[in-house]
């Protein structure tokens, strides 16, 4: 067997573009043969895959698993929309989901687990994957969610099949009711994250350095209309009041309806189950969100094709 060197090492990951490790590793499996090495890692999609890990991978799905009181949102990127719409795609991003429930909001722990019905892991099958379709793709995010006792509601925006689409969402509620009588309401709540897209659960889940970072902005604003500060502490209360109603889940006006607070829908729905409710938490994911597309400009390329 050939001494595994710095320098073999090297060499593997300039003929094939896959990573350090995984060229390592490949060299460590064939006893350092070249060869044999590069054969393994076209084997298991990771040459390829490295080939295309430059491409900005932007399109894909939103995926949703649910098991009792767990929820699991992750996102898969994949290069067009086009490939979102292949079935094995869609599998990978069902059945990651599901082992996200496994794994918890951890996306390192996800990639290392064992993708079922083969000998890969989860990073190895998304590898196999890239591989076989042809476009590069990443396994981006992950979060979990979970109540003690309640339910998790969810739902899915854009969406393909009940668990896949372009924006997901999940909502816990913290409840001694029956989780059947919660559903209704879960939903709705989730349906409203989606369109209004809050920060927080409530006032006290915001970060003390962004609320103050932005009562300095407004106390900023309101000086320069060159009132007293005893106007300008009033006029900054109903300024923070009207940014809490922006960013805190329960102090925004419920889409549904358009006039309820949601902390007054939730407190009504309470009421009508007979259990106190309360929401804990919730997950928003929005496909290729802060992701940088690349901007297509078609009349420089063709321009660029004719010589021009």
């Amino acid at each position: 067997m050939a001494e595994i060197t710095a320098a073999l090492v090297k060499e593997l990951r300039e003929k094939t573009g896959a990573g350090m490790m995984d060229c390592k590793q490949a060299l460590v499996e064939n006893g350092g043969e070249m060869e044999a090495a590069q054969d393994w890692l076209r084997t298991k999609g990771l040459s390829a895959a490295a080939k295309k890990s430059g491409r900005v991978a932007s399109e894909g799905l939103i995926g949703i698993a649910i098991e009792g009181n767990t929820g699991a949102l992750v996102e898969v990127n994949s290069e067009t929309d086009f490939v979102a719409r292949n079935e094995a795609f869609q599998t990978f991003v069902n059945t990651t989901a599901e082992l996200a429930l496994k794994s918890g909001s951890g996306l390192d722990a996800l990639k290392a687990l064992a993708y079922p019905g083969t000998e890969r892991t989860v990073e190895e099958e998304l590898n196999h994957q890239i591989a076989t379709i042809g476009e590069n793709m990443t396994l981006r995010r992950v979060n979990t969610l979970t109540v003690e006792n309640g339910a998790i509601g969810s739902y899915m925006h854009n969406a393909l099949t009940p668990s896949l689409g372009k924006i997901g969402v999940l909502v816990g509620l913290e409840s001694d009711a029956d989780a059947d009588a919660l559903g209704a309401l879960g939903k709705q709540i989730a349906m409203h994250v989606a369109a209004a897209k809050p920060l927080s659960v409530s006032r006290d889940n915001l970060d003390p350095a962004e609320v103050e970072k932005e009562r300095n902005f407004l106390a900023e604003q309101a000086r320069e209309s060159g009132k007293p500060e005893e106007i300008i502490e009033k006029m900054l209360d109903g300024r923070m009041r009207k940014f809490y109603e922006e960013v805190c889940l329960l102090d925004q006006t419920f889409v549904v309806d358009g006039e309820s607070k949601v902390e007054t829908v939730v407190e009504a729905a309470a009421k009508d189950i007979g259990k106190p409710v309360s929401v804990t938490e919730f997950t928003l994911f929005v496909l290729g969100e802060g992701i940088e597309k690349k901007e297509e400009d078609f009349a420089a390329e063709v321009a660029a094709v004719a010589g021009n």
